[in-house]
């Protein structure tokens, strides 16, 4: 008996719910009503194409919720490109995958400089309920709980690893260039602050 679960050639691409995107009338109003029920503020900005973006996490959850005009869900993914195909290796009617300029167009294909939560792809259920896949190799400081560091993939704690070496290299240059046995707790310090939108060590 065929696994309907199982991916031919190996283990299927993690896809993480990361986002519920609730539908409101008035973003103040609610965002209010949120920050009261003593839920996180991820973030609160205008994007490029001049739409505000809103995001609160429920205390404890690793999924947050969008304040938005139409409803929508959001998938992390670690490689966009590699989910993009096991979908539509499993008959997905996925689009092709996109980025986003200065507009309220899509862009044909990644980030051209695979920026952390800037390349796409978007699939529907036959009841029209949207996904949006997002990828994400590098969190924003502020988006997890500052008390757990934690990496949704190999590449993207890689990516956390990469930023602390360099770091530590300027760590070294101004500490007169001897190498430091202490780097392994230097590096978790860097990562955990990084993470945590804390001071960084210097």
């Amino acid at each position: 008996m065929t696994n309907a679960n199982a991916t031919p050639g190996g283990r299927s691409a993690d896809m993480k719910l990361e986002v519920v995107v609730i539908p409101v009338s008035d973003v103040d109003r609610s965002k209010q009503f949120y920050g009261n029920l003593g839920w996180r503020l991820d973030a609160d900005f205008v994007r490029s194409d001049g739409s505000r973006a809103v995001q609160f996490t429920p205390p404890g959850s690793p999924c947050s919720i969008h304040l938005g005009v139409a409803s929508g869900l959001f998938l992390v993914v670690s490689n966009v490109d590699t989910a993009h195909a096991e979908l539509a290796g499993r008959g997905v009617d996925v689009s092709d995958v996109f980025h986003r300029g200065d507009g309220p167009g899509r862009l044909s294909g990644p980030d051209p400089q695979r920026r952390s939560y800037a390349s796409f792809a978007s699939f529907s259920d036959p009841d029209g309920n949207e996904w949006l896949l997002q990828e994400v190799t590098a969190r924003l400081p502020g988006r997890v709980d500052t008390d757990n560091t934690t990496f949704n993939s190999s590449t993207e704690l890689a990516a956390a690893l990469r930023r602390a070496a360099a770091a530590h290299g300027e760590h070294e240059k101004r500490t007169g260039g001897q190498h430091d046995e202490n780097w392994p707790d230097w590096y978790a310090e860097y990562i955990v602050r990084e993470q945590g939108g804390k001071e960084l060590p210097l």
